[in-house]
C-alpha cells in the first residue's frame, strides 16, 4: 500500500487531479513517500459492482471496499476528493456511458419485476447517493478555513448582494407532519438486534427490515414524514408564492438522503403539475413517468404528446416562476433532484442578497421551500439576520469553524438502509430481540418512514475533539443541540457529564439550532472566531454556509478527519460546482476549478505522515506546501472564470514552482535543497515557454472521452498540454 492514497474521483476535481497528481508524486518521491491512488468514482464504483458482466480486461477492483477497511487502521493516510453522490438520473446516466463505451452492463431497472431485476436494482441502489462518504468517514470532522485562505479573503474581500429589510426572500418549512415533529430517540443501554416491520390495519405483519445490530449506547431514533401533511404545505406554498409574487424554490438534499428526499421532490413536482396529473394521470403511468426523477425525465417522456404538452404549458404559465439553474436554457429548480442541492444552493442565494434567478434572466425575491423543519430554521434566521442588519462584510468578518459528528455513518446520512416509502397504512414498529418495541408510529400509505443512529464511541470522540479545538482556539463555542429535539436530548445526555468529567463546561454553550446560527453571526460579524458543534447533517449545511458567507465558496476549506483508529482523512472540500467547471473546459478548454482545497490537503497529510512514520523530508514537504499555497495567494495565481485568462493548469504550474523555491531555500535537509534547487530553476527558466503552452490549448473545444468515464489519454493530453513543463516534472 502507498503511503499516502489520493483518490480517484470525478468531474472537475478529478480532471484536475490529471494536472496536479503526477507533481505531486514527483516531489513526494524525493522524500521516500510513495502516492497512490484509489478509484471511487461514480464510474468506477459501478464497475467493480458488475464484474459478472465484465470481460477480464474491463473488470475493476472494488476500491471503495479496500479504502473502507484501510480508514479503519492506524496505517490510513486518505486524500479525499469530493466524489458525485449519484441521483438516479446521474446513475442512469453514467450507466448508459459506460455501455456506449463497450461495457455491457445491465440496464438500471426503474420499476423492478422479476427477481433478477431487483436483484440488480438492489446492487445500483447500494451506489446511488452518499455511498462513499459513509464508508471513509471513521472519524469525525474538524473543518476550518486555513489561516493563509482567511487572511487572502479578507484582503481581497468578494462582492456580497444587498439585503434589504423589506426583501420577500423568506423560508417556508412544515409547521407539522414533518420529520422533526415526528421523532422519538432512545440510547440502548445493552447490545441488541432491531427488526422493523409495518403491521397493517388488519394485523398483517410485513418485515421491513430484518435486522439492524446495535453496540451498547447507540442512540436510535424513528420518524416519518406523511404523506398527505406534505401534499397540503406544497399546495399551500405554491399559492402562497404567486400571491407575494417571488420565486417557487425547493431546496433538497436529494444526493446525501438518497432514499427519503427523491420522493418528496417527485412529490413537489407532482404538486406543481397538480392538474395535469389528476387529467393524464393514467397516460403520464403509461409513459414511464415518475415524479421522482424530475421534470425533465417527465417533458422528456411526454414529447410528441400534444395535449399532455399544452397542458403542461398552461399549468406553468399559471403557476408562480419558478428558481431557476439555469435561466438561459430553461432548466428549472424541478428539472432534477441533483441539480439543487440545499448546501450549495441556500448559501449562495443567501450570498446574493437572497435573490433568485427567474426564467426571465432577472434576479427575484424567493420563497425557499425547506420541508422539513429539523433544520430549516438556521437558515430562516439567517435571512432574518441580513434583513435586519445588511449582508455581511467579508472584510471584517470573522471565521465559523465546525467539529461534526459523522463517524460510522451516524445519523440521518446513515438512514438509507432504514427508510421506507410506505405501501400501506398500518403501524412501523422496531423491535428488540427480546420482544421490546423500542419505537412505534401509526402511518398511512405514501408516508415516508425512517430511523437513524449515533453510536456512543463516536459521540464521546466528537466531544473530545470539540474540547481539544475549543482550547486550540480559545474561542466561544456552540453545541448546536435542541433540547427540545428527541435526538438532540440524547446527545445532550452524553455532551454534558464529558464536558463537566473533563472539567470544562464553563467553555461551552449548548443551543437550539436557530438560537446557534444567530449567535454565530453575531460573533462573526465582531470579527470574532467561534467553533460550531454539530451534527453530521449541519456538519454538512454550516460547512457550506459560513464558507460561502466568508470566502465566497467551500471549496478552500481545512477539512481533517481524524480517524477513531489513528490514521487520517483529508477532504479537499465541495464539488458542488463542478459540473459546470467540465462544462466550460470541454466547450473552451478551460478549467476554472481551483485546487486550493487539494493544496491544503497535501500539506496536512504530509505532515500527517511526518508524525506517523517519523519521516523528517515528508514534514519539510508539508512546510514547504504551505509556503506555496501562501503563495498562490499572495500573487493572485488562482484559476480565473473566463477562457483565455490563466486556469487550473496555470495554478498547478505557479504550486510546483513555489514549492520547489521553498524546498530549495529551506536549511533543514541540504538533500532536498540540492534536489529541488534544479528544478526550481528549469520552472523559472522555463515559465515564458510554459505559459505560452498553457494559453495555446485554451479557446477551443476539449475531448475527454467520456463524462463520467474519460480517457486516460484524452484527458493527459487535455490537462497537461505544455511539454516544457511535463519535460521537467516527468
Amino acid at each position: 500500500m502507498a503511503d499516502i492514497i489520493y483518490t480517484k474521483v470525478d468531474e472537475a476535481p478529478e480532471l484536475a487531479s490529471a494536472s496536479f497528481l503526477p507533481i505531486i508524486q514527483k516531489f513526494a518521491a524525493a522524500a521516500g513517500v510513495s502516492v497512490g491512488t484509489k478509484d471511487i468514482s461514480l464510474a468506477g464504483r459501478i464497475l467493480a459492482t458488475f464484474p459478472e458482466h465484465l470481460s477480464a480486461e474491463q473488470q475493476q477492483s472494488d476500491d471503495l471496499a479496500a479504502l473502507g477497511k484501510l480508514v479503519k487502521t492506524a496505517e490510513a493516510n486518505v486524500i479525499k476528493l469530493p466524489n458525485i453522490s449519484a441521483s438516479v438520473p446521474q446513475l442512469v446516466a453514467a450507466i448508459r456511458e459506460l455501455q456506449s463505451q463497450g461495457f455491457a452492463l445491465p440496464d438500471y431497472p426503474e420499476t423492478p419485476e422479476t427477481d433478477a431485476e431487483k436483484a440488480v436494482r438492489a446492487k445500483y441502489d447500494g451506489i446511488k447517493g452518499s455511498a462513499v462518504n459513509p464508508v471513509l468517514r471513521e472519524g469525525n470532522s474538524d473543518r476550518r478555513a486555513a489561516n493563509a485562505v482567511k487572511s487572502f479573503a479578507q484582503s481581497n474581500p468578494h462582492r456580497m448582494g444587498d439585503w434589504t429589510a423589506d426583501s420577500k426572500t423568506h423560508v417556508s418549512a412544515m409547521s407539522g407532519g414533518d420529520f422533526f415533529s415526528n421523532e422519538v430517540s432512545s440510547t440502548l443501554e445493552h447490545e441488541a438486534t432491531a427488526k422493523i416491520v409495518l403491521v397493517n390495519e388488519a394485523g398483517e405483519e410485513t418485515v421491513l427490515k430484518e435486522k439492524v445490530t446495535y453496540p451498547a449506547g447507540t442512540v436510535v431514533d424513528a420518524t416519518f414524514m406523511s404523506a398527505a401533511a406534505l401534499e397540503s404545505f406544497l399546495a399551500d406554498e405554491i399559492e402562497k408564492t404567486k400571491a407575494e409574487g417571488t420565486l417557487f424554490s425547493l431546496h433538497m438534499k436529494a444526493t446525501m438522503m438518497k432514499v427519503s428526499d427523491p420522493i418528496i421532490f417527485g412529490h413537489a413536482v407532482k404538486a406543481f403539475l397538480a392538474p395535469v396529473f389528476e387529467k393524464h394521470g393514467k397516460a403520464l403511468a403509461d409513459l414511464g413517468v415518475n415524479p421522482n426523477a424530475g421534470l425533465k425525465d417527465l417533458l422528456s417522456r411526454v414529447e410528441g404528446q400534444s395535449e399532455i404538452e399544452a397542458d403542461i404549458k398552461a399549468c406553468m404559465d399559471a403557476r408562480p416562476p419558478m428558481y431557476m439553474v439555469d435561466s438561459d436554457k430553461g432548466i428549472t429548480n424541478l428539472h432534477v433532484s441533483s441539480d439543487v442541492i440545499i448546501d450549495a444552493s441556500m448559501p449562495a442565494l443567501i450570498r446574493a442578497g437572497g435573490k433568485g434567478w427567474g426564467p426571465d434572466g432577472k434576479e427575484h425575491d424567493t420563497n425557499c421551500v425547506i420541508p422539513d423543519n429539523s433544520y430549516a430554521p438556521v437558515y430562516d434566521e439567517t435571512i432574518k439576520f441580513f434583513k435586519e442588519n445588511g449582508k455581511l462584510n467579508p472584510a471584517t468578518a470573522g471565521t465559523v469553524q465546525n467539529v461534526g459528528l459523522m463517524a460510522q455513518k451516524a445519523e440521518e446520512y446513515g438512514s438509507h438502509p432504514t427508510t421506507f416509502e410506505i405501501a400501506q397504512a398500518g403501524t412501523v414498529k422496531m423491535i428488540l430481540d427480546d420482544g421490546t418495541v423500542l419505537h412505534e408510529h401509526k402511518v398511512a400509505a405514501g408516508d415516508i418512514w425512517r430511523s437513524a443512529s449515533a453510536r456512543k464511541a463516536p459521540i464521546e470522540d466528537w466531544v473530545g475533539l470539540a474540547i481539544d479545538r475549543q482550547k486550540a482556539e480559545g474561542c466561544r463555542a456552540i453545541f448546536w443541540l435542541d433540547a427540545e429535539r428527541a435526538h438532540d436530548a440524547e446527545l445532550i445526555k452524553y455532551v454534558k457529564p464529558i464536558l463537566e468529567a473533563r472539567g470544562v463546561a464553563d467553555k461551552f454553550e449548548i443551543m437550539a439550532p436557530r438560537e446557534a446560527t444567530r449567535a454565530s453571526l453575531e460573533t462573526i460579524t465582531k470579527g470574532e472566531t467561534m467553533i460550531a458543534i454539530t451534527g453530521n447533517v449541519l456538519r454538512d449545511y454550516l460547512t457550506d454556509l459560513f464558507p460561502i458567507l466568508e470566502l465566497a465558496t467551500s471549496a478552500k476549506m481545512l477539512s481533517i478527519v481524524k480517524l477513531m483508529n489513528g490514521g487520517g482523512l483529508f477532504e479537499t472540500g465541495a464539488g458542488g460546482s463542478a459540473p459546470k467547471h467540465v462544462q466550460q473546459l470541454v466547450e473552451q478548454n478551460h478549467l476554472r476549478w481551483d485546487s486550493l482545497g487539494e493544496f491544503c490537503a497535501l500539506g496536512e497529510s504530509l505532515k500527517f505522515l511526518a508524525d506517523s512514520k517519523g519521516n523528517e523530508k515528508a514534514r519539510i514537504l508539508g512546510q514547504a506546501v504551505d509556503a506555496a499555497t501562501q503563495g498562490i495567494l499572495d500573487h493572485g495565481r488562482s484559476p480565473s472564470r473566463k477562457v483565455g485568462e490563466p486556469d487550473n493548469r496555470d495554478s498547478h504550474y505557479w504550486f510546483a514552482r513555489y514549492w520547489a523555491e521553498a524546498l530549495a531555500a529551506q536549511s533543514d535537509s541540504p538533500e532536498l535543497a540540492a534536489h529541488f534547487a534544479p528544478i526550481a530553476q528549469a520552472l523559472a527558466d522555463g515559465e515564458a515557454q510554459i505559459l505560452s503552452e498553457l494559453a495555446a490549448a485554451q479557446g477551443k473545444p476539449a475531448d475527454l472521452g467520456g463524462y463520467y468515464h474519460t480517457d486516460a489519454a484524452k484527458t493527459a493530453s487535455v490537462m497537461r498540454p505544455s511539454q516544457t513543463l511535463n519535460a521537467i516534472i516527468g
